[in-house]
Parts: structure tokens; sequence; C-alpha cells
């Protein structure tokens, strides 16, 4: 069986059209994972992405991951309540564009519905212009979260293009 999907891609070129999110309590941490490791995206992916229809990354080599995770352009934060993992995203810098795609991005199930995505959509944004690139885009589906699309254009993204998938 067929089924449609409705992709979006959304931008955002300016720091100053952000609606910033909600700021969290001091039980929560927001950290670049610095060393890398590949384990925490893998874990992230499956985990979010199970829900989802994440499929592509599924199949991957451990080695695809590291070298994945190992490039200069990519970076991965991670959300923590306490010292439990929470949510993620991965910023992927495209230098001769000038611009940082946010290429995932998600809550874990039981952290869901607490307000923690615009918080962490937020930063995301504040973290790709403070290294001075001049547009943050990103890519959400009809398959994402419910509230994935309002909280992508409530924190002042705009829809720069839309496509229908057939799966």
């Amino acid at each position: 069986m067929i089924k449609e999907v409705k992709r979006n891609y959304l931008e955002i070129k300016d720091l100053k059209d952000l609606a910033e999110g909600k700021k969290l309590s001091n039980d929560y941490s927001l950290n670049l994972v610095d060393p890398i490791d590949f384990q925490l995206n893998k874990f992230f992916y499956k985990n979010i992405g199970n829900s989802h229809e994440w499929v592509d990354r599924l199949t991957w080599s451990e080695e695809k991951w590291i070298n994945y995770v190992s490039s200069e352009n990519v970076k991965t934060y991670i959300l923590k309540h306490k010292n439990d993992l929470a949510g993620f995203f991965e910023l992927i810098f495209h230098l001769e564009k000038n611009d940082t795609e946010i290429a995932y991005f998600g809550v874990l199930k039981e952290y869901q519905n607490k307000k923690l995505g615009s918080y962490l959509l937020s930063e995301a944004i504040k973290i790709s212009f403070s290294i001075g690139t001049s547009r943050v885009w990103v890519h959400t589906c009809s398959l994402d979260h419910k509230n994935a699309l309002n909280n992508y254009l409530s924190r002042g993204m705009k829809i720069f293009k839309s496509e229908i998938l057939r799966r």
C-alpha cells in the first residue's frame, strides 16, 4: 500500500526573527557531545525515530555512524533532565552555502508534551547563528510528532518548499 507523506522545508534567516521557547528549569542541561559518541546519535535516532518512521540510517554500519559524527561539519547536542537523556539535535554546517541544517531533532517519548521541543529548537537556532550562519533550515513531514510543524512555525521559521512523497 502506498502512503502519501507531506514534507515541508522551513527556514529562518535572522536571529531577530526567532520567537524563543520558554527557558527550562535548572534540572535540564544542554551540551555539545564532546568527545563524539556515535552510540548517542544512534540511540536517539532509533528511539525517537521509531515512532516517526525514521528508516534511512537503520542499515548504517558502525563505520558509517563514526564517519558521520566525526565530520567537522556535524555537531550533536544532548538535552538531559538531571542525569537522564531527554532529547537531542544534530546540526550540519554547510560552509559552502553558509547555512546550517537541523538534520535530526527530537525528544524521547517520556519527555514529550512538556514544551521541551520549543526550547530545544530555539537553542538549535541560536547555536547555528552564533557560528555566523546566514540561514538555518530543517525539513519535517506528516510522520513526525503532531506538534513538530507548529513548533517550527511558532519559533519564526517559514515554509519555503512543500512536497508530497509516496512511500
